[in-house]
C-alpha cells in the first residue's frame, strides 16, 4: 500500500465514524447513547487479606481524556470523538468508580472508597490514565493504560508504583465495538492493578 493510498484510507476511517473534528469542537454535541466500563472480575484472584482501609483517589488525565466524550485516537497522537456518543460520567469519574468497585469486590480490604466516604485511610491508591480510546492507526484496537501508586498515607510514602496497559482488537470502528474493546482491556488493567495494589498494602 502506497502511503498516499494509506492517508486516504485513514482519511475514510475518520470520515466514516464522524469524528474528524478538534478536541474543542465536541462541546455542542448531545449525545444520545451513554456507556460505561465494568469492574473487573476479580472473583479467582489469590492472596491474602488485609485489615487496612483504602481511598481511591480522582484519577488525573490529560485534558482529551478528562472528558464524557469516547476517544478516538490516530496517530500524533490526534484526539477525536465518537459523535452522539458518551460516557455515563466523565472517564476519570468512571474509573475511579470502577477501580472502587473492583477493590471492593475482592473482599480483601477492610474498607475501599472515595474521598469525602469517612474512611480512616491508611493507603491511597492515585492513577493517572494515560489511554483510554479506541486507536485506529494500524489494527483497531482498544487501549487502556494507567499509571498507579500506592501510597502511606500516614506518612506520605510511595510504597510502590507501576503503569498497566492492555490492548484488545475491536474488529470494527463501530462505537459497541469499540466500547466492548475497551471493556476488556480495562477488564485486565484492573484485575492486574488490584491484584498488584493487594500485595503491596
Amino acid at each position: 500500500m502506497t502511503k498516499a493510498t494509506t492517508e486516504i484510507s485513514r482519511r475514510g476511517v475518520l470520515g466514516a465514524l464522524g469524528v474528524g473534528m478538534l478536541v474543542s469542537g465536541c462541546a455542542s454535541t448531545t449525545p444520545s447513547a451513554y456507556y460505561s466500563i465494568g469492574a473487573a472480575d476479580v472473583g479467582s484472584l489469590a492472596g491474602r487479606s488485609s485489615r487496612v482501609q483504602m481511598l481511591v483517589a480522582s484519577p488525573r488525565a490529560l485534558k482529551a481524556l478528562d472528558t464524557s466524550y469516547i476517544a478516538v485516537v490516530d496517530r500524533g497522537p490526534v484526539y477525536s470523538y465518537f459523535p452522539g456518543s458518551a460516557w455515563a460520567d466523565t472517564l476519570p469519574n468512571v474509573v475511579q468508580l470502577k477501580l472502587v468497585e473492583t477493590l471492593q469486590n475482592t473482599g480483601r480490604l477492610r474498607g475501599v472508597g472515595l474521598p469525602g466516604d469517612g474512611l480512616l485511610i491508611d493507603y491511597q491508591l492515585q492513577t493517572e490514565i494515560r489511554a483510554f480510546e479506541l486507536q485506529i492507526e494500524g489494527a483497531n484496537r482498544g487501549v487502556v493504560e494507567i499509571s498507579a501508586r500506592v501510597v502511606n498515607d500516614r506518612n506520605g510514602r510511595t510504597v510502590a508504583t507501576k503503569v498497566f496497559r492492555a490492548e484488545t482488537p475491536s474488529g470494527s470502528t463501530s462505537v459497541d465495538k469499540a466500547v466492548e474493546a475497551m471493556n476488556a482491556s480495562a477488564d485486565r488493567v484492573f484485575a492486574e492493578m488490584a491484584g498488584w495494589a493487594l500485595r503491596n498494602v
